[in-house]
């Protein structure tokens, strides 16, 4: 009786393991799956659509907190259109796969290439705030003060997002 026992656990933990090998080697074969490298596209995309809507909900909110006149509005659309995160940026992949096939000195230039255009976009958007914060009022740069200034690591943890959660 006992060994019937041994038996069946040993039958049903080969069984068990032929079947989870035959998922891992699944897994492996499909687009995407471990042996292409990872995730797919599927989870960055909903991520990048959930940070768009919450920059998205956070200009909302702020543009209602500023309590805008018409003639701010202008200034405004400036400002959003200018706070946009950076079209060029490169997939991480990609820029993985291009910078293993450059050489030091290369991939050193690409880095301060790609500073470089982060910089020139940073300051367009500095320009920016500066243009609208010279249209609001002493009131509304008190609430844009609180409520814009991107926080990297706040208690809500909003990573690069505009502003604090109330």
């Amino acid at each position: 009786m006992n060994s019937k026992r041994i038996f069946g656990k040993r039958t049903l933990m080969v069984a068990l393991l032929a079947g989870s090998g035959a998922l891992v080697a699944t897994s492996f074969a499909m687009p995407g799956g471990p042996g292409q490298g990872g995730c797919t596209a599927a989870p960055a995309q909903k991520a990048q659509t959930q940070r768009e809507a919450f920059r998205a909900q956070r200009l909302a909110g702020l543009k209602e907190k500023l309590k805008l006149q018409p003639g701010q509005e202008a200034a405004w659309q400036t400002f959003a259109a200018a706070s946009q995160p950076g079209t060029g940026q490169m997939d991480r992949r990609a820029m993985r796969d291009e910078f293993g096939k450059m050489n030091l000195p290369d991939r050193m230039d690409k880095m301060l290439s790609m500073m470089d255009e982060r910089r020139a976009r940073m300051a367009q958007r500095a320009e920016a705030v500066k243009q609208f914060y010279a249209q609001l009022t002493p009131e509304q740069r008190t609430v844009f003060d609180a409520e814009a200034m991107p926080l990297r690591h706040s208690k809500h943890h909003h990573h690069g997002g505009m502003g604090r959660s109330s």
